[in-house]
């Protein structure tokens, strides 16, 4: 097997779970024109001929239904480097800056691969700006192609999203029965996504969703893009600016990914992210009357793990009929370790699943999955998958040995639960993706956010992001959980405001506590 086939990777983003530099400064950026240098004309200088059509389209908004808020649809090609083979749709809202002229438009990207960056603005806007970036932009959210209100990737019904995310295969962890079984599944998968989702999946790709940017900044009326993106929107927000440098404005990225690892890299940091953040809260969790593990840390950790071994070789039953297994544990306990606000949630989980109740550990799964009553309110889990087997090269298989001793030893009680059939060998859809350093030569300062608790979008990523970038300026935010920004750190929330306002680019070494 390829490493890739047998090392798991969650790349997930700010929508995830939410229940709840030496004193050198760089040069300052100067401040904007009160309009910003904006035009409500469409911006097309230094676009190919081809896609001027594009370019110069005329939007029609119409209200969204709520104060504040408008709606479009923006017309893309589907591969950029051949306008002629058809077109995408990309949907787009919009919240209109509170206070005098806004500085321009603001793009956002709450992460993913697949979170609708519409439904978060309209639902959730404060989870992307607080009150200075609401009045100061015109905030836009967009779901990428393939994602929600855009040309979705769409592959099965919820029956269907039930059985390939919950069902528990035939014979033993590991064993060829059990692993026939899930290549089985991903085939079926990968087949359903190919004969539904209208011809696109060639052409989801975070380099395509990255030009889509710039149509968008183009036909808002904007010189240069301002971003701020989080988890996997931070990918994406790089991958823009090795595109186009000299059209990046004022740029956050929040939970920098490190655009050069390999995916079986990627998986393993991840894994030791998620261990390392069960740690942390069994630490916590032994301090506490309720929690359903006691001694140390290791004594905790090695309940744990005879836990997930048990349901593995006895699943749960639930009130609906469901059977939770290990699989689906594990996917509970990757929800609530996207903030330390959700350990209350997941000591109820591991509780009732010691005591034969899987409704907690159900609630954070489906969570995670976008379901609710039995129904998936968006295509998270389908777009996601598009997204990384095209984004991904395939790998050797020489280094996949020593990969999967580095992950049992790095992350012991995860590791057996990380591993299975690549998914992506049944992909119908190529891999065109690259994996190499980004580094965005004559862009200005772009920020880059890391969170030294990160399970999701590990430190050490934010830091090569920032590193690799020619002009990266990192901010550290010492804590637990997934992501800096507006998670309550006046620190963070400053240094993001105050460069997204005014231009004023954060110490270097700024690290908030």
């Amino acid at each position: 097997m390829s490493a890739r086939r047998r090392l798991a990777a969650v790349i997930a983003g700010v929508a995830g779970v939410a229940l709840a530099l030496s004193g050198c400064l760089y040069a300052q950026i100067p401040p904007m024109a009160p309009d910003g240098g904006r035009s409500l004309a469409p911006q097309t200088e230094g676009v190919d001929a081809a896609l001027l059509p594009y370019y110069g389209q005329t939007l029609a908004w119409e209200d969204c239904g709520s104060a504040g808020f408008d709606c479009t649809t923006v017309t893309a090609p589907r591969d950029y480097a051949d306008p002629s083979a058809g077109d995408l749709q990309l949907a787009v809202i919009r919240h209109r800056a509170t206070s005098g002229e806004p500085l321009g438009s603001l793009l956002t990207n709450p992460g993913g691969p697949g979170v609708s960056g519409v439904d978060t603005v309209r639902d959730s806007l404060s989870l992307v700006a607080d009150e200075t970036l609401t009045s100061a932009y015109d905030v836009i959210g967009f779901d990428p192609r393939g994602v929600g209100q855009s040309s979705p990737v769409t592959c099965y019904d919820a029956a269907g999203m039930d059985a390939y995310l919950y069902d528990i295969p035939p014979g033993a962890r590991g064993s060829d029965e059990r692993n026939a079984a899930l290549e089985q599944r991903q085939v079926d998968f990968a087949q359903a996504c190919e004969s539904n989702s209208a011809g696109i999946l060639p052409y989801v790709s975070t380099e395509n969703a990255a030009r889509d940017m710039d149509l968008l900044r183009g036909v808002l009326g904007d010189a240069k893009l301002n971003y701020l993106g989080f988890s996997y929107g931070s990918l994406l927000g790089t991958t823009y600016a090795g595109l186009f440098p000299e059209r990046v404005g004022r740029m956050v990225l929040d939970g920098g990914i490190d655009p050069s690892l390999p995916a079986s890299a990627s998986g393993i940091a991840q894994a030791v992210g998620f261990e390392n953040a069960l740690r942390a809260f069994m630490a916590d969790c032994v301090t506490k009357s309720d929690c359903p593990f006691t001694g140390s840390v290791d004594d905790a950790m090695a309940d744990l793990s005879s836990l997930l071994e048990r349901v593995d070789a006895r699943p749960i039953t639930a009130g609906d009929g469901r059977q939770l297994g290990a699989d689906s544990l594990m996917t509970a306990i990757i929800a609530a370790l996207y903030s330390d606000q959700n350990w209350p949630y997941l000591r109820a989980a591991l509780s009732g699943a010691q005591n034969g109740d899987a409704s907690v550990a159900f609630q954070l799964a489906d969570f995670y999955n976008g379901r609710t009553d039995g129904v998936y309110t968006d295509n998270t889990m389908q777009a996601l998958r598009a997204y990384n087997c095209v984004d991904y090269p395939a790998e050797s298989e020489a280094d996949s040995d020593a990969l999967l001793a580095e992950l049992e030893q790095k992350a012991p009680v995860v590791a057996p639960y990380w591993v299975g059939p690549d998914p992506c060998d049944a992909w119908t859809a190529p891999p065109t993706g690259t994996r190499a350093a980004i580094t965005a030569p004559g862009s200005p300062p772009i920020v880059v956010l890391g969170t030294t608790g990160d399970p999701a979008t590990p430190y050490a990523e934010a830091q090569s992001l920032a590193d690799q970038l020619s002009q990266g300026v990192l901010v550290t935010y010492v804590g637990e959980g997934h992501l800096a920004y507006n998670k309550g750190n006046d620190c963070v929330n400053g240094a993001v405001d105050d460069y997204l306002v005014d231009g004023t680019v954060p110490a270097e070494g700024l690290r908030c506590e």
